[in-house]
């Protein structure tokens, strides 16, 4: 069948999962072919995706651990006028070339647009539309109401009216639309061959602005806390006391996760739900005014699988976690997942559903 995915390329969350699905379905003898932005498309490419068509998506601007809206929206809109007319350049090239029978779309609207104009399936693989597609309990959104009503409204001008939403989630909200199901997050094959160990080091990742005293928190502790992210150009480990910056490496990251007695780390789903599989307890700070992070740790507050905060200002909120870990551990011991296994069985057979004709042409 010839399948054309889509992926967004804000954060790197989506390009990985979308590897392991991508992956899986060249693995089924399907043909696929690639629309990107960002990051994601180098990320595939140097995968083995080579039918990647880099394309102009929407980005987010981020200023001192926090979203920039107005600086967003303009930098939005002034590169994107740039970037139409090469999308509009693919958009006819794949008309003419590749004819896809199905569209799956990672949160990104151009293959969207395609299957709505061509009156093809689309099916939507992403955690986003868990926003707007499910009930949310109060203690989830006390606070942020007004955050949660704008990214609901955005999350659902994003995609409306696929034929599926295949939705990837650690937490299991109730779900509230139809043609809509719950799976556990997708794991990168890495992931899945790491055996965890409960080491002494903390794994600290973050990568936005203003760090200062969130370093010195970290320093209080006295606790070995191995840092990415906040030094982005090393070629090698640096040490300052009980502070060691790693110079970036995909392998070392997951080792050092794997080994770790607990993570620290922004809001974001795809290494949210690594440390939920992989049972290491966490200490969530979200970008401010970035609803879906913050969600995300609330949930992870919620289930017992870590802590919440909205900065690491006083040093006493990393102590009161670290006092905390063995509490969190024993809560993570309970949770549990097949692999990939839910998630692209559920893929195939709506792929299945979608070659027989099950989903109506709307043109």
């Amino acid at each position: 069948m010839r399948i054309l995915y889509g992926v967004v390329g804000e954060g790197m969350g989506h390009a990985m999962r979308s590897r392991v699905v991508l992956e899986h379905l060249v693995s089924q003898g399907h043909e696929v072919e690639i629309i990107a932005s960002g990051r994601a498309v180098r990320f595939l490419r140097e995968r083995g995706f080579h039918e990647v068509h880099e394309i102009h998506g929407l980005h987010i601007v981020y200023e001192d651990n926090e979203v920039r809206r107005n600086k967003t929206f303009w930098s939005n809109v002034l590169k994107g006028a740039v970037g139409l007319p090469k999308n509009v350049q693919a958009y006819f090239r794949l008309i003419e070339d590749f004819a896809p029978k199905a569209v799956i779309s990672d949160f990104e609207s151009w293959t969207y647009f395609y299957a709505k104009a061509h009156g093809l399936p689309v099916i939507s693989v992403d955690n986003m539309q868990v926003i707007n597609r499910c009930t949310h309990p109060k203690e989830i959104l006390d606070g942020y109401r007004g955050d949660f009503e704008i990214a609901k409204a955005l999350v659902k001008s994003k995609l409306p009216f696929c034929d599926h939403y295949l939705i990837t989630t650690f937490f299991q909200p109730e779900i509230r639309k139809k043609n809509t199901s719950l799976h556990p997050p997708i794991l990168r094959p890495e992931i899945l061959a790491a055996r965890p160990e409960e080491g002494e080091h903390i794994l600290v990742y973050q990568t936005a602005q203003g760090h200062a005293a969130m370093l010195q928190a970290l320093a209080d502790t006295g606790v070995e806390c191995r840092v990415y992210g906040v030094r982005r150009d090393l070629t090698e480990e640096q040490r300052e006391g009980n502070l060691r910056f790693m110079p970036f490496s995909e392998d070392g990251f997951i080792e050092d996760l794997r080994t770790s007695r607990a993570l620290i780390a922004s809001g974001g789903f795809t290494l949210m739900g690594e440390a939920v599989y992989l049972h290491k307890p966490m200490l969530a700070v979200p970008l401010d005014r970035m609803f879906e992070q913050i969600m995300n740790s609330r949930y992870l507050d919620y289930l017992g699988y870590g802590q919440y905060a909205k900065d690491l200002d006083d040093p006493a909120t990393v102590h009161a976690f670290l006092e905390r870990v063995p509490d969190y551990a024993q809560a993570l011991s309970s949770y549990s997942q097949d692999g990939n296994r839910d998630l692209l069985g559920a893929v195939d057979t709506h792929l299945d559903r979608a070659e027989a004709g099950v989903y109506k042409k709307v043109l």
